[in-house]
């Protein structure tokens, strides 16, 4: 049996979505893109929305539109992918790696630690899909210890008054926080619709917007898309209207909107999300987990409790009293008997342009602690029971072959 680790859901719903669109005539932003924009807002419970060209291209924006810029400072955590440190990096700031609690998210301690008056935004990731404690992060930067130490260079750091909470919500779409969707749980979040994530447009993002009083979300959507836009005032919908081929353009901006043809991706896959997708996902979860408890060698990932349920994104699997290199050599075996499967995430420290900048993995021992055990085990629509139980079996004989040798 092959089991590859994780292919997009590609049935006659997509594709018949994706060709409506093409023969619509409208292949870039256009009107399938506006409902996904408001499908998302719906679904999320946040105020606004803006579709983009990746959860990447959505992080840099709102970074550059708080002002973010060289001698500013950005908290994230070590253990994510690089893009949340890397667009710190284009934006001429400093990415301010701080460790991981057990749970593979930002630790709330560590956070608190690095704050400095150049801190401009903490960037929380929800790893995996398991929502951070944003209870305790929004608490954190309005405590008046942490706001007396904020310095506002912007209009936008002026009238927020402290830290920005920027979520790097990639994995987490669907995910809840104490009966509160991601999306509306920080200032801002934003969503990656990359081809291995639950909700795919092939490439794709979306910001989503609930900044506090006095901000009007729906005026700063239409500053942010033009500024998605090369900083046009309208986009091609708006254009092709009678009389609206004039525009204005009111900055450099840049070029990361989203097409029509993956909104209609999109729009397809978020219809049948909750009722197929994360059910899915969902009973795949459970099925790992029972598989593994009564394993003494495994820890079981976090996914749901009293007051937080993953999105299902990837089960993050950790074999106890391991090395590194042990599990190097288990990932080997199990590739050897055609599952795939993966790390998520080789902390960015262990990485040589981070490394070159003068970070060191010695200061993160938890993240450390967490990616030398981890592995990442198959999650998707089409996985069916009996390549779960073969995952299952692989996994054991593979881990059983390296701890006995």
């Amino acid at each position: 049996m092959k089991v590859p680790f994780s292919p997009p859901r590609i049935d006659s719903k997509i594709t018949d979505a994706v060709v409506e669109a093409l023969n619509s005539g409208w292949i870039t932003t256009g009107p399938r893109t506006k409902r996904f924009e408001s499908l998302l807002t719906k679904y999320g419970g946040h105020q606004a929305t803006l579709c983009v060209n990746s959860g990447s291209s959505g992080l840099e924006l709102m970074l550059r539109w708080f002002g973010v810029g060289p001698g500013d400072e950005v908290i994230v955590p070590a253990y994510t992918y690089s893009a949340t440190a890397n667009v710190a990096v284009h934006c001429g700031a400093k990415p301010v790696m701080v460790d991981s609690g057990t749970d593979f998210n930002i630790s709330l301690k560590a956070i608190e630690a690095a704050i400095t008056n150049k801190t401009k935004v903490i960037m929380p990731v929800d790893i995996a899909g398991w929502p951070c404690d944003y209870d305790e992060i929004n608490a954190l930067v309005k405590k008046e210890n942490i706001r007396r130490l904020f310095r506002a260079n912007t209009k936008e750091q002026e009238t927020l008054g402290r830290i920005l909470v920027l979520s790097d919500a990639a994995h987490s779409i669907g995910a809840f926080y104490k009966q509160k969707h991601t999306g509306s749980l920080t200032d801002i979040s934003v969503y990656s619709f990359h081809a291995v994530k639950n909700l795919t447009t092939a490439e794709g993002g979306a910001v989503c917007l609930d900044l506090p009083e006095p901000f009007d979300n729906q005026s700063v959507y239409q500053y942010l898309l033009a500024k998605s836009l090369h900083g046009q005032t309208k986009d091609a919908l708006a254009k092709v209207q009678a009389g609206g081929w004039r525009y204005d353009i009111i900055e450099p901006g840049y070029k990361y909107n989203m097409t029509d043809i993956q909104a209609a991706m999109g729009i397809a896959e978020l219809e049948r999300y909750d009722s197929e997708n994360l059910v899915r996902r969902r009973q795949i979860f459970h099925r790992y987990a029972e598989a593994f408890s009564a394993l003494s060698w495994a820890q079981l990932p976090d996914f749901e409790t009293n007051d937080r349920t993953s999105s299902f994104h990837v089960f993050l699997l950790r074999i106890k009293k391991i090395t590194e290199q042990q599990r190097d050599l288990i990932i080997q075996q199990i590739f050897e008997k055609d599952v795939a499967v993966n790390v998520h995430f080789v902390p960015l420290p262990m990485f040589t342009y981070y490394k070159n900048a003068g970070y060191n993995m010695d200061n993160y021992p938890v993240a450390y602690d967490n990616f030398s055990r981890e592995i990442s085990l198959p999650v998707y629509y089409d996985l069916t029971n009996d390549m779960v139980d073969y995952v299952v079996s692989t996994v054991k004989d593979a881990v059983n072959n390296v701890l006995t040798n």
